[in-house]
């Protein structure tokens, strides 16, 4: 079976990605998939739960930054976005805008896919959350109403990065794209801006379950959206034993089933961290040249 959802991937690669495309194995083999019989003991650590005006300039001013050789007029640039060139020396080109997890960016596979997105002559800006002195940090499961602030501190650090944006030439802000990877994912489901004209969410389900109170999904029946997932995520699959939903499907099918445009694939067997695999990055980038035209 894996091997004919592979072709199946293989060929739906050619095809525009704006049809919902549900690749897994059947689901009902994962639920015993998991030996977990209760819950972990989840912890948290700082005190910090609400971005200060300082903490949210950092944030956007500290984000990672990796410009294509399109935008520069030279060589790739990657640092962050304070010491980003403020003179348009090459074109305008398409950002994304990228939410990182609960590891923050010191995750090399962030950095990894950035660099992967500037080959494809696509800027992107990861902003630093941990800009907040003190920020909080957890390991699962924590109470949702705590879980609920994060989402909140996340969520803040939207506006002030695109508005920062503004003050650099080699931004395109007519293709923008907001994106996010587990954690950083939420936010990006929930966003009822306008700004962008396209979503990425990473291992992250648009579900109920121990991470939210409630979805609040925010989706623009005509916007285009991707998501992937493992099939055996972790946290957000049914394999979870302590997921909290019993009939969770482990993936934003049904949030998205109403938009023409959006696109959903479960990898087999994938890790929670899955933005470099080839079919998460060949899944990407098909999404990407179709949404931008680029």
């Amino acid at each position: 079976m894996i091997e004919a959802q592979n072709n199946f991937l293989k060929n739906a690669m050619t095809r525009k990605f704006f049809n919902i495309t549900l690749l897994a194995c059947a689901l009902g083999a994962s639920h015993s998939a998991s030996a977990q019989t209760g819950a972990p003991v989840g912890e948290i650590k700082g005190g910090a739960w609400v971005h200060t005006a300082t903490s949210l300039q950092g944030t956007a001013l500290q984000a990672d930054v990796v410009l294509p050789i399109e935008a520069t007029g030279a060589a790739v640039f990657s640092g962050k976005l304070k010491d980003a060139p403020v003179q348009l020396k090459g074109k305008k080109v398409p950002v994304v805008v990228f939410l990182h997890g609960s590891s923050g960016l010191a995750l090399k596979a962030i950095g990894d896919w950035q660099h992967w997105l500037a080959r494809h002559g696509i800027a992107s800006v990861a902003p630093d959350s941990f800009a907040l002195p003190d920020h909080v940090t957890y390991k699962s499961p924590i109470a949702k109403s705590d879980y609920e602030k994060i989402h909140a501190l996340r969520a803040s650090e939207i506006a002030p990065t695109v508005q920062a944006l503004h003050a650099y030439p080699w931004a395109d802000l007519s293709k923008l794209v907001l994106a996010g990877t587990s954690e950083g994912a939420v936010p990006v489901a929930r966003y009822v801006g306008n700004e962008f004209a396209a979503r990425m969410m990473f291992a992250w389900s648009c579900e109920t379950n121990y991470f939210v109170e409630e979805p609040r999904n925010a989706f623009a029946k005509t916007q285009p959206v991707l998501n992937i997932i493992s099939q055996t995520d972790p946290f957000f699959s049914p394999t979870n034993s302590w997921l909290g939903n019993a009939s969770a499907k482990g993936h934003c099918g049904d949030a998205l089933k109403d938009n023409v445009r959006a696109s959903v694939l479960l990898i087999p067997g994938a890790p929670h961290t899955l933005l470099n695999l080839p079919a998460a990055r060949d899944a990407t980038a098909g999404f990407l040249k179709a949404v931008l035209q680029h």
